[in-house]
């Protein structure tokens, strides 16, 4: 089974600790023999999935949308990002520079065409930009992939 991750960033800390649990949940009953994860590895829930990726000793494949993609990432986030990044089995490349919406996007049309289902943490409402969650959700539906989506309940970001 190859699973898919798309997500919010800048989540609280008591939506993260939900989320985090909603994640293992979604993966629980797979054989971690034949589990995939693919993600962009981006702090929150791409790089929370892909460390339980690894902690179960299943596949991480991970999607890079842009050569400076790394570096737009926040600065606490870089030591996580390399260790996932070091620890991936396959790395897929947009062959972008810039880490733009356009690259962001591609990166996830990508990474929806890898997978047999997308793992969605989204609060349900529209994109705050272009290549936001609910864009990746659109297109994965838009594919045919099914897609599932994680929210703690009443919660609000």
């Amino acid at each position: 089974m190859r699973i898919g991750i798309t997500g919010h960033r800048g989540l609280s800390e008591s939506i993260e600790r939900q989320v985090r649990r909603l994640l293992e949940g979604a993966v629980a009953g797979e054989d971690r023999s034949r589990l995939t994860i693919v993600s962009c590895i981006a702090d929150g829930p791409d790089a929370w999935l892909a460390e339980v990726a690894l902690d179960r000793g299943a596949r991480l494949e991970v999607v890079v949308p842009a050569d400076e993609y790394r570096a737009g990432l926040p600065q606490w986030h870089h030591d996580v990002y390399d260790r996932l990044l070091h620890g991936a089995a396959a790395v897929h490349r947009i062959g972008r520079v810039e880490s733009d919406e356009a690259a962001h996007m591609a990166a996830s049309e990508l990474l929806v065409g890898q997978v047999d289902r997308l793992l969605a943490v989204w609060d349900g409402l529209p994109a705050r930009g272009f290549g936001g969650t609910a864009d990746v959700v659109a297109y994965a539906r838009r594919q045919g992939v099914p897609v599932e989506v994680l929210w703690p309940e009443g919660m609000r970001r």
